[in-house]
């Protein structure tokens, strides 16, 4: 019987666990140069409709007419499909719009935390997936 390591491969488990623990460092480093921002509010546009050779725009605040609706049919029949369905649909129309919104920049960086993200990140994702493969 002889000795498995990572991935059922014989040894690799050193580079397995350096490659794994360079790999979460750099995409740790990589997530927390990322600045999230949203521009999400009730009366801004989410969703454009176009009909009858004009646009309307669907704002946050009237999805939230169809909502109350649905809530209100709900608590009166718990059966209610239609109740359900302007519900549900309303909720992720509101889900769908708030993630639309979000804007994901980079922060401003030194070109060697750049690289330094990009070596320990790239870097260690071969070393771990080298250590995978038999020999």
């Amino acid at each position: 019987m002889s000795v498995r390591g990572a991935g059922g491969t014989p040894g690799g488990v050193g580079s397995f666990f350096i490659g794994f623990l360079m790999m979460c460092w750099g995409f740790y480093l990589l997530f927390q140069s990322i600045i999230v921002t949203q521009s999400f509010s009730l009366g801004t546009s989410l969703f454009h409709v176009s009909a009858f050779g004009g646009t309307a725009s669907i704002t946050g605040s009237m999805i939230l007419i169809p909502l109350v609706f649905g809530i209100g049919m709900i608590f009166y029949n718990g059966r209610n499909l239609i109740g359900w369905a302007l519900a549900l649909g309303s909720v992720s129309a509101l889900l769908v719009g708030v993630l639309a919104g979000l804007q994901f920049t980079l922060r401003s960086m030194s070109l060697f935390d750049l690289l330094t993200i990009l070596v320990l990140s790239m870097g260690g994702l071969g070393l771990f997936l080298s250590s995978l493969r038999s020999q």
